[in-house]
């Protein structure tokens, strides 16, 4: 599925030359005019306390995904939506982030949804280019994501949605986060409206699952979308990292 972009580029008044300096606010940059890749930043939660599983925030963030994509807010003439168009008509990249106390505090009051699943606690936010994250998201770590509890997966859900995520190569949970939300996605995008339906139904219930490498292939015969990584961190550019069923 791909959406045609549109200009999207908000209205902004210039201000008087003449006016006192200290009456002609600053203006914020556009996001419209940057260059750089779009993307969809993720913050999972990290207490040392109480460290979520590897799959929990798996199935968390790809909720969260879903959750922002058919929040109102996303639709024709939400305020979400000129952003949600310009990052779906590119690559889809997301970028999964950690903070803890404080720092998973301040980003609260981002623009995003949040979901909380089976001990962990994933905020997806409206997607923006990679040079204007907000000052918050941006001092949250992006290295060290990875959970040392890799959990146990949700029960099957009728109507939900199941993530397969590769055995064939390694992925640190922030990795496996991004690509469970890819699946997502892509899932969203391609089901008919009565899947999409029932899915809703369940409150966007995702199973995220780890198969071994002689169940692999059988996943993948299964699957509806299959996630191939673009390559920025991890893994090769091409490599097949998730596939979905529903």
């Amino acid at each position: 599925m791909s959406i045609a972009p549109e200009d999207n580029t908000p209205d902004v008044t210039t201000p008087d030359p003449a006016a006192p300096a200290d009456l002609a606010a600053p203006l914020s940059p556009d996001p419209f005019a940057s260059t750089q890749p779009w993307a969809m930043q993720l913050a999972m939660r990290d207490e040392r306390s109480a460290r979520p599983t590897h799959l929990a925030v798996c199935e968390a963030a790809a909720g969260a995904v879903v959750t922002l994509l058919t929040d109102p807010r996303s639709e024709p003439g939400g305020a979400w939506h000129p952003f949600v168009r310009q990052w779906v008509s590119g690559p889809i990249r997301k970028v999964v982030r950690r903070g803890r106390g404080i720092r998973f505090t301040q980003v609260q009051e981002l623009d995003g949804v949040e979901v909380e699943h089976a001990g962990a606690q994933v905020r997806a936010f409206v997607p923006g280019p990679v040079d204007l994250v907000p000052p918050a998201l941006a001092k949250m770590q992006v290295g060290g994501t990875d959970m040392p509890e890799p959990g146990e997966p949700s029960a099957p859900v009728p109507g939900g949605v199941t993530v397969a995520l590769t055995p064939l190569t390694p992925m640190t949970t922030g990795k496996s986060a991004a690509q469970s939300g890819h699946a997502a996605q892509l899932a969203l995008m391609s089901m008919d409206d009565d899947a999409r339906a029932r899915w809703r139904d369940t409150g966007w219930a995702v199973r995220v699952i780890t198969p071994d490498q002689a169940a692999w292939p059988a996943c993948v015969d299964r699957a509806g979308i299959a996630v191939h990584d673009g390559g920025f961190t991890e893994v090769a550019p091409g490599t097949q990292t998730a596939v979905a069923w529903w």
